[in-house]
């Protein structure tokens, strides 16, 4: 008994801050139905990996499945240069990959995850197994352990998701890094901005049209989820209300500036 006991401490401890009970950790539905890992919160502060950008992460936290859904359909609306089943889904600061397991289930040709943080990741890459398994992933899922700004975007259009995973700095490095690759002007590229603290950065980007802006609301059972899980944290330190800060961005190569 003694043994087994000494195995489960050693296993909290080796969690990151934000994933025990004890920090106030709170099983998301989504998870709960699924089988999956996706829930917690965990503060910037303990995402250190020893990259030179950790200073700049925010938090982990899993988007509200609605709202992402939702930001989707209006993205569809908005006459993208191309079909979803030929466009690319990456998510920048993947964290555990809720969101791309939910993309893969929403027409894209493929689904990219890229995550900075090593524990994330793995956890990430256990989840997507878990839904290839369970029959769910209908378009392929990679995930990719990498900073944002050294990922090279795939061939083809693309949809970018963020959801507020890093600060202004990151942000500006990594809009620059596309306008300088090679076949910049010319390619499809999109963003949807989830949380979107660091608007001022794109809005004063050169080549990025907005699409839109606004709160997006969530579900009544992801709300309920949200608030319970905020609820829960020992320090009080994040909060949540019923919609989320959202923005869509569209690459124009500088062409309609």
């Amino acid at each position: 008994m003694k043994a087994a006991e000494g195995k489960k401490n050693e296993a909290a401890r080796r969690l990151l801050p934000g994933l025990s009970v004890q920090d106030g950790f709170t099983r998301h539905p989504f998870d709960v139905e699924f089988g999956v890992n996706t829930s917690g919160l965990v503060a910037g502060r303990h995402l250190k990996s020893g990259h030179r950008h950790d200073r700049h992460a925010t938090a982990y936290y899993g988007v509200a499945p609605s709202v992402l859904q939702s930001l989707v359909r209006r993205w569809r609306k908005s006459r993208p240069a191309a079909a979803m089943r030929e466009t690319t889904f990456v998510d920048l600061g993947a964290g555990m990959g809720r969101a791309v397991l939910l993309a893969s289930e929403l027409g894209f040709k493929a689904v990219v995850g890229v995550e900075l943080h090593p524990k994330l990741a793995s956890i990430a890459r256990k989840n997507v197994q878990r839904w290839r398994d369970e029959g769910r992933e209908c378009a392929p899922i990679r995930m990719v352990e990498a900073d944002a700004i050294e990922f090279p975007l795939p061939d083809g259009p693309v949809l970018v998701f963020l959801f507020n995973p890093f600060g202004a700095v990151v942000l500006r490095r990594l809009l620059k890094s596309w306008r300088e690759a090679p076949g910049a002007r010319s390619r499809a590229l999109d963003i949807l901005y989830i949380n979107n603290e660091q608007e001022a950065v794109l809005e004063s980007a050169r080549g990025w049209m907005r699409l839109f802006i606004g709160k997006v609301r969530r579900s009544k059972a992801d709300a309920i989820a949200d608030h319970r899980i905020m609820a829960n944290q020992p320090e009080g330190e994040y909060a949540s209300s019923n919609w989320e800060d959202c923005s869509m961005w569209r690459w124009n190569g500088g062409l309609r500036d």
